[in-house]
C-alpha cells in the first residue's frame, strides 16, 4: 500500500481510538478530503477496515502503520489462501473472548467475518433483473423471493449513476431486506416500522404494499426522519407518515395497526464483517442493557397490533440474550399472541416463527426475526 494511503487511514485509526467509531470517523474524513480520488477512498477504506478484521492479530508494540500494512497482507493471504488459516486462531483472533459465552461462535461465521463485504442493492419490486443488466456487474441469488436484491461487483460509483437519481435501487444489505419480505406486508395494509431510522425498511415495506395503504415511520430521532423523507421522494413512495417516538410508554398513535415491525436497536454483533471496529468496542454490558430495551419496545408497542394482526421482531445481532432469550420473554407475558409463521427468503423450506439469517449463508449481515400474531376476541 503506498504511503499516502497508509498516512490517511493511520489518521482514522488514531482518531477512532479516542472513542468514535471508525465508520463514522471514515465517512467524515473522506468527506472533507476532496483532493483524494475515488481510488484513494478504495484504499483508505480498505485498510481502515482491514485493520480492525485482523486486529487480533497484529503487534500493539509496532507503529500503527506497520500495523495497517500488516493487516493488508492478512486480509490479502486470507482472500487468496484462506485455508491456510487454521479454524482454531479465526476463533480465537479474531473475537473478542467475550462473544463466546454470549453467542453461537463456529468457524464458518468467523470465516465470513473476515471476508471482504458484499455490496447489496434493493431493486423495485420486480425489477431486478432490468437493473441488472443495466448497471452491469451484478449477480442474483437464486432463491425466487429474492429476486429484487442485487449483488453488485462493479467499480463504479452508484450515487452517481442515473438509476440511483431516478429511485430504481436502494443500498441496502440482503438480510435487512429479508426482514422486510418476511414481515409480508399486503396492499391496503397499515403498518407501523416502529425503529424506522432513515427509512430502509419502511420504504421496502411501502414498495412491497405497491404504494398502497399506510405505514407509519418512528424514530427518537428527528434527523433520521428527514433522512428518511428524502430517500422517500427519490423513490416515489408516498403511503407514508413519519413521527416521533422516544419509546416511551405513550404512543404516538392511538391507530391499531394490521403490521408493527420492531427493527429494535441491538448490539450490532451481525454487522461485524461490515463493522469490524465495533468487535473491540461492543461490551456484555451493552448486550445486558439492550436486551432490556428491546424487551421494553416490544411490550410496549403490543397495544398497538390489531387482533388478527401480526408482531415482527428483528435484530442485526446473534447473542442469545437479544434474540431467542427477548422472544421467550415476551410470549411468556403476552399469551394472546401467537407464534406467527415467517416466510424465510433464503430457504422456504426452512420457514418458521424464528428465523435465523447467518452472514455464512446469506452473504450478508446476521438476523434474527421473530413473529406473533395477536389472537381474535372470541365469539
Amino acid at each position: 500500500m503506498e504511503v499516502k494511503g497508509c498516512e490517511w487511514a493511520a489518521r482514522v485509526v488514531a482518531l477512532a481510538g479516542a472513542g468514535r467509531a471508525a465508520d463514522d470517523v471514515l465517512r467524515e474524513t473522506l468527506r472533507n478530503a476532496r483532493e483524494l480520488s475515488a481510488e484513494d477512498r478504495r484504499t483508505i477504506s480498505r485498510a481502515v477496515f482491514s485493520y480492525y478484521r485482523w486486529f487480533g492479530w497484529l503487534d500493539a508494540q509496532r507503529p500503527v502503520r506497520a500495523r495497517i500494512q500488516h493487516a493488508l497482507e492478512l486480509a490479502e493471504a486470507f482472500a487468496e489462501r484462506p485455508k491456510t488459516f487454521s479454524n482454531e486462531k479465526l476463533v480465537t483472533r479474531c473475537l473478542p473472548s467475550w462473544i463466546h459465552e454470549h453467542a453461537d461462535v463456529t468457524a464458518a461465521w468467523v470465516r465470513a467475518l473476515q471476508a471482504e463485504p458484499r455490496l447489496w442493492l434493493r431493486a423495485r419490486r420486480g425489477q431486478g433483473r432490468t437493473l441488472a443488466q443495466r448497471l452491469g456487474h451484478c449477480w442474483i441469488p437464486g432463491a425466487p423471493a429474492l429476486s429484487d436484491a442485487l449483488e453488485y461487483r462493479g467499480e463504479e460509483d452508484l450515487f452517481r449513476t442515473p438509476e440511483f437519481h431516478a429511485g430504481e435501487f436502494e443500498i441496502q444489505d440482503v438480510g435487512s431486506q429479508a426482514v422486510s419480505l418476511a414481515c409480508d406486508p399486503q396492499p391496503g395494509e397499515t403498518w407501523w416500522d416502529a425503529c424506522a431510522g432513515e427509512g430502509g425498511k419502511t420504504l421496502h415495506l411501502s414498495d412491497l404494499m405497491a404504494n398502497r395503504g399506510l405505514i407509519w415511520a418512528g424514530d427518537r430521532a428527528e434527523w433520521r426522519l428527514r433522512q428518511l423523507k428524502r430517500r422517500a421522494g427519490r423513490a416515489k413512495c408516498f403511503n407514508y407518515r413519519t413521527v416521533i417516538w422516544d419509546g416511551g410508554p405513550q404512543l404516538p398513535t392511538r391507530t391499531r395497526f394490521d403490521g408493527v415491525l420492531v427493527d429494535a436497536p441491538c448490539s450490532g454483533v451481525g454487522t461485524w464483517q461490515r463493522n469490524p471496529h465495533a468487535r473491540w468496542t461492543t461490551t456484555p454490558q451493552d448486550v445486558r442493557e439492550l436486551a432490556g430495551v428491546q424487551q421494553q419496545l416490544l411490550e410496549r408497542v403490543a397495544a398497538a397490533v390489531k387482533p388478527g394482526g401480526r408482531l415482527v421482531y428483528a435484530v442485526c445481532t446473534l447473542t442469545r440474550a437479544e434474540t431467542v432469550e427477548v422472544a421467550e420473554a415476551f410470549a411468556g407475558r403476552f399469551p394472546e399472541f401467537a407464534p406467527l409463521t415467517l416466510g424465510n427468503p433464503f430457504q422456504a423450506d426452512r420457514s418458521g416463527s424464528q428465523l435465523w439469517f447467518l452472514p455464512q449463508d446469506t452473504g450478508g449481515s446476521g438476523m434474527f426475526v421473530a413473529g406473533w400474531k395477536r389472537a381474535l376476541p372470541r365469539r
